[in-house]
Order: C-alpha cells, then sequence, then structure tokens
C-alpha cells in the first residue's frame, strides 16, 4: 500500500510537469481555416482488453485522408501493459503501447503520420486537466483530440437534474452542449449520440474543440475494438462537429 502511494506521488508530480507543456490554443495553419485547408490525415488511436484480463491488450492506430475518409494505414498488436490502473492516471498505462505504434508508423513510412489524432480517453476534462490525450499529445507533440464515453465528476461538473435536462433537449445526432467547470472554464462538450440521448465528450491537448463519442463493435467472442471503417465515420463526424463548435 506504501509503495502505491509513492507511487501516485509520483506520477502526480510528473502529470504536473507535463501538463506545462500542454498548447490548449490553435498551433497548426490548418486549425485557423474556416473549411480546415491543409488538413490531409487524421488517425485514431484505442487500447482495447482481452475480457477478464487487464494486463493483455491490442493496441490499435488507425491513419485516413481528410476529408475523403480513406485508410491509409492501419496497425493492430497485442500488447502487455506494465503499469497497474489508477484512476486518474491511464497515461502512464496506456500511452506507452500507443507511442509505440505511433513510432512505428513515423520510423517506417513518416509521410503517413498523422496531422491530428483521436485518442479514446479524456483529454482537458479530467480531475488534473491531464487525461490520456493530453499525454499523449506532449509526448507524441501531436495535436489530439479525446475521445470519452463516461462522464467524469470533475471540478463541479455533475450527473445533476440539469444535466439530465440538457441531455434530454438533445433532439437528433450531433446536438450537443458544453460542459464547464464551477469557474466557468469549458473543458468538455456532451453529444447526441444515435442510439442513446446522450455521450461526453472531452476536449484534448493542442486542440480545443469538441468531438463525440467513438463507435465499438466485437471482433470475435472476446477482444473489442474499433473497425476502420467505424474510425472513418467516427472521425468524419468529429470533424463537422468541431468545425460547427468554434470556441
Amino acid at each position: 500500500m506504501a509503495l502505491e502511494g509513492e507511487m501516485v506521488l509520483k506520477w502526480e508530480r510528473e502529470q504536473a510537469r507535463l501538463r506545462e507543456s500542454v498548447k490548449e490554443e490553435d498551433t497548426e495553419d490548418w486549425q485557423r481555416s474556416p473549411d480546415f485547408s491543409g488538413l490531409e490525415r487524421v488517425g485514431g488511436v484505442d487500447l482495447s482488453f482481452i475480457k477478464g484480463n487487464d494486463i493483455n491488450a491490442c493496441a490499435h492506430l488507425v491513419v485516413l485522408t481528410y476529408p475523403h475518409m480513406k485508410l491509409l494505414y492501419e496497425d493492430c498488436k497485442m500488447v502487455t501493459l506494465n503499469a497497474p490502473y489508477v484512476a486518474g492516471f491511464l497515461g502512464f498505462r496506456e500511452a506507452p503501447p500507443l507511442l509505440q505504434a505511433l513510432e512505428k508508423l513515423k520510423n517506417e513510412q513518416p509521410n503517413l503520420m498523422p496531422q491530428v489524432l483521436f485518442v479514446d480517453g479524456n483529454g482537458l476534462f479530467h480531475y488534473r486537466e491531464f487525461g490520456l490525450a493530453c499525454h499523449l499529445g506532449v509526448l507524441s507533440d501531436l495535436p489530439c483530440v479525446g475521445v470519452a464515453k463516461n462522464l467524469l465528476h470533475v471540478e463541479g461538473v455533475l450527473r445533476s437534474e440539469e444535466h439530465h435536462s440538457q441531455i434530454n433537449a438533445l433532439q437528433k445526432s450531433g446536438d450537443s452542449f458544453y460542459l464547464a467547470t464551477a469557474s466557468g472554464k469549458v473543458l468538455a462538450s456532451q453529444k447526441a449520440r444515435q442510439q442513446r440521448p446522450g455521450t461526453k465528450t472531452p476536449s484534448g491537448d493542442r486542440m480545443e474543440k469538441k468531438t463525440l463519442e467513438e463507435p465499438r463493435l466485437s471482433r470475435g467472442p472476446v477482444l473489442l475494438w474499433p473497425t476502420s471503417e467505424q474510425w472513418m465515420i467516427m472521425i468524419q463526424q468529429c470533424m463537422i462537429m468541431i468545425r460547427s463548435n468554434t470556441l
């Protein structure tokens, strides 16, 4: 128990150090263009687990053309995770294999490196405003957008009656509302799903815009991960939402 406490304190210090490198403002020319002129490649990463096994997982990276969403690159690799799961510190557990996938692409086909990366996890919408998307963004030096499925209770954002009424007001796929902290800072948006009333979608490092939840599909009896086709749909919808919700 004492060893775990020391590890968490070490991770807190490392998060605080890395958090100083997060860039919330637009840094790329294409981000400042109304039609994202110059954006040609978008990527998505996901880590999916074997059912009943929290150590072995599949690291998945896809790269698509933009705006036509044609598959350029796909890589899936089974990995073994060495760090334990600790709430709020997912980056220390999941970032290493995802960074390895990006490094492999950079070494083998650098011309296919994504210009923006969609990450299955939180970004700024995090207890210390440094979720997995921020972690990856800082260490990979790529603009990242966090795409999450569960609502964290962060800085006054709760599943309150007001929050549920906002969800109920979402009428169609694409409708959304901002999630702001008690201080008024917008960290994320919640967007309507096609099959359920709403889902929370955080912003990520270096791209302070809003996205939507990624779809998932069962591939076999025990392993879940998004297919390349699902990434195409998800990223395309994300980019549309980002363009229509500029802060």
